[in-house]
């Protein structure tokens, strides 16, 4: 499925520029599951009710006064007939762009629940006059999505979410730095979400989502554990700022099947939208990847904010990364946990300084209030938008009393394979920095439990490279036992030598 879905993304353009078309691509791949989901439902209702038309007037009456009375309809979605995948697939290639358009458009406004998501492009764009996707390519395209069906009965969803973020991460690949806006590697959220191990009938969040791909990890880890208990499941809770990358969570959730999931457009730091008098909504977990040193957010963003989040500090017009971290902290229940990937930087800046710093104060009341777990210094070049490596801050309100003052650095750098073009966090790296962190222990060239003692001597310095050495360490030995060994080599030279002359004589040479 993974290659199938390529040679579609492939197929207006080449490898080489399918990126650019993915706001076109995404959702056609999205239409095609909603309208063949709804096909497998409908088949279902005609069964029951003896009849195709009866099925037809019962489904449409029925989802009007689910909406109406904001209830569950009997189908997830309704695509009325007239718009169902064959007829985009079989409409003449002139005016097809339009069409797709207009369908999209049209079964959006009949079902709520995909705002935003089917609005995403218009298929008929120009661009200087030309078309943008020209109704022969876009004809072509539908050709190769039309290849296999994506009901219920054929596709399961994990199969499919798998594939989705495959075709995302190729498209990331080719997009480069821009790519970092909404895709946070999979092996970086495998290993949050093996830390984070949700309970079941729990609440995830994460307030900078993307593309959904973080956010999911999870509840997949939870389904994986929990064979069967789906409805236990951990509900998922986000917010972007982006249109067409919000867009494109809402459309990663649909196609993993989770339903029940609630993605919402804003600015987070300034407009969080998950709010319940007047405070920010708690979480049991919350996961996230906002953008590195943001520099957006000037001392405004935290004095005007009316959510009390921003307690411990205002941080650097240059870096809102511990403004996230205050937000995510005032986000999380009483016993709630957190995983934030941010710059290696967000650990040490300032640290040594004599000099008034910003991070450092804030870092500090975390590490003295004891709300830090621990910190995982990742591998370099994993991410799209840059080559540091970045690190994981690990929060617990509720730390156990035998981690009470502690706190675990964890050096994970040399777990990487190189890949092209970025490198991937190993599987051995993942199993190897959960099993330290659920046992809490030092391991050599891998973790170190420190104490609150250490990280006042290092200035509130957080970085697992200034306290795990990952390197082979040379062994000085001490000069008097070299010194010996020396004089030994010396004599048995010399014996040695004395030996040779002697055989050499008796030879005569």
């Amino acid at each position: 499925m993974e290659q199938w879905l390529w040679d579609a993304a492939c197929k207006i353009r080449g490898a080489t520029d399918a990126p650019k078309f993915k706001d076109f691509i995404l959702p056609l791949i999205f239409y095609k599951r909603l309208s063949d989901v709804f096909d497998d439902e409908y088949e279902k209702c005609a069964e029951k009710f003896g009849g195709g038309d009866l099925a037809r007037a019962f489904i449409e009456a029925d989802h009007k006064d689910a909406i109406k009375n904001n209830r569950q309809p009997i189908v997830r979605y309704y695509v009325p007939h007239e718009y169902r995948w064959e007829a985009i697939r079989f409409h003449p290639k002139d005016g097809l762009g339009e069409f797709v358009t207009t369908a999209m458009r049209e079964v959006a406004k009949r079902n709520p629940g995909l705002s935003g998501t089917l609005t995403l492009k218009d298929y008929n764009e120009k661009q200087s006059n030309q078309r943008v996707l020209d109704d022969d390519h876009l004809k072509d395209l539908i050709e190769v999505i039309s290849r296999h069906r994506l009901g219920l009965k054929n596709t399961n969803a994990d199969v499919l979410g798998e594939a989705y973020e495959y075709l995302l991460r190729k498209f990331a690949e080719g997009q480069g730095q821009s790519a970092g806006e909404f895709l946070t590697p999979s092996e970086v959220g495998w290993l949050i979400a093996e830390i984070i191990d949700p309970e079941p009938y729990t609440k995830i969040y994460d307030p900078t989502c993307g593309s959904g791909r973080l956010l999911t990890k999870p509840r997949l880890v939870f389904n994986r554990k929990h064979p069967g208990e789906e409805s236990k499941a951990p509900r998922l809770f986000g917010q972007e700022l982006n249109w067409t990358t919000f867009a494109i969570a809402k459309m990663n959730m649909f196609l993993q099947d989770f339903t029940d999931t609630q993605i919402e457009i804003g600015d987070t730091f300034r407009q969080p939208k998950f709010t319940v008098d007047k405070k920010v909504m708690r979480f049991d977990y919350v996961v996230a990847n906002p953008m590195w040193n943001q520099d957006n957010y000037g001392a405004d963003a935290y004095e005007e904010d009316s959510f009390e989040r921003f307690k411990d500090g205002i941080a650097s017009k240059s870096s809102a990364d511990w403004g996230w971290v205050q937000h995510i902290w005032a986000s999380l229940k009483d016993n709630g946990r957190a995983a934030v990937v941010l710059d290696t930087g967000a650990v040490s800046r300032g640290s040594g300084s004599q000099n008034k710093n910003q991070e450092r104060d804030i870092r500090k009341e975390f590490v003295e209030k004891d709300r830090v777990e621990g910190v995982i210094l990742l591998p370099e070049n994993l991410f799209y938008n840059t080559t540091a490596p970045g690190v994981v801050i690990l929060l617990n309100r509720l730390k156990p009393l035998n981690r009470k003052g502690e706190f675990l650095l964890i050096n994970a750098a040399d777990y990487f394979v190189k890949g092209d073009p970025k490198n991937i966090l190993t599987k051995e790296g993942i199993k190897a920095v959960d099993e330290v962190y659920r046992n809490w222990e030092t391991r050599e060239k891998l973790s170190k439990v420190i104490k609150l003692e250490e990280l006042r001597e290092a200035d509130y310095n957080l970085s697992p490279s200034q306290f795990v050495d990952v390197s082979d360490k040379v062994v000085h030995r001490a000069i008097a036992d070299i010194l010996t060994d020396l004089a030994v080599a010396r004599q048995d030279r010399e014996w040695a030598d004395k030996d040779l002359a002697e055989v050499l004589a008796k030879l005569n040479l």
